[in-house]
């Protein structure tokens, strides 16, 4: 209007509003105390939303309907404080040493497939990182911890111990001498 100078009713009309829309005053109060007070309440109470809030709201003695605190508590960017997530590693990692001779790195891999009458089995491979060997092929229904703990010392018996064992990129530095 102010830049076209259009009357009220051709702008009101571009715009697609009724008149009467664009004249209304609106009858809504400020609730400047109650906005302040639910401020306070959501900064001491971080975890607490709205509905919580308008409990204890209601206790102190606010007559306030549910959803006009919603609407003030969204009005004012109130929201639930997050938790904190999982705890990552800070930093980046460094690139895991090429082992430059055997019996230095295994890697451990499970495969799992199922037969044609629906059974499950799991494949725990044993590899020699240096000499891409296979050291060992398991196969059975289930592999428990035992029972690759009892594999591993199988093949170090005959191989002798590795340096380190790695599995999914998860390394183990514990040393597996007995």
């Amino acid at each position: 209007m102010k830049e076209k100078s259009y009357s009220q009713r051709r702008a009101c009309a571009l715009a697609g509003i009724d008149p009467r829309v664009y004249r209304r005053q609106p009858k809504r109060s400020e609730d400047t105390t109650l906005r302040r007070r639910l401020r306070e309440l959501s900064a001491e109470r971080r975890r607490f939303g709205y509905r919580r809030l308008h409990i204890l709201l209601k206790r102190e003695g606010w007559e306030v309907n549910w959803r006009k605190l919603y609407r003030l508590y969204k009005e004012e960017g109130l929201t639930v404080r997050k938790r904190g997530g999982r705890k990552r590693a800070v930093g980046t990692r460094a690139p895991m040493a090429i082992p430059q001779g055997p019996n230095q790195r295994w890697s451990l891999d499970f495969v799992s497939d199922t037969l044609s009458e629906g059974r499950r089995f799991r494949i725990l491979n044993v590899i020699d990182d240096f000499s891409r060997e296979c050291l060992a092929s398991v196969v059975d229904t289930s592999l428990s911890g035992i029972r690759v703990a009892r594999e591993l010392d199988r093949i170090a018996e005959m191989r002798g111990y590795p340096c380190m064992v790695v599995s999914d990129n998860v390394l183990c530095r514990e040393h597996l001498a007995a």
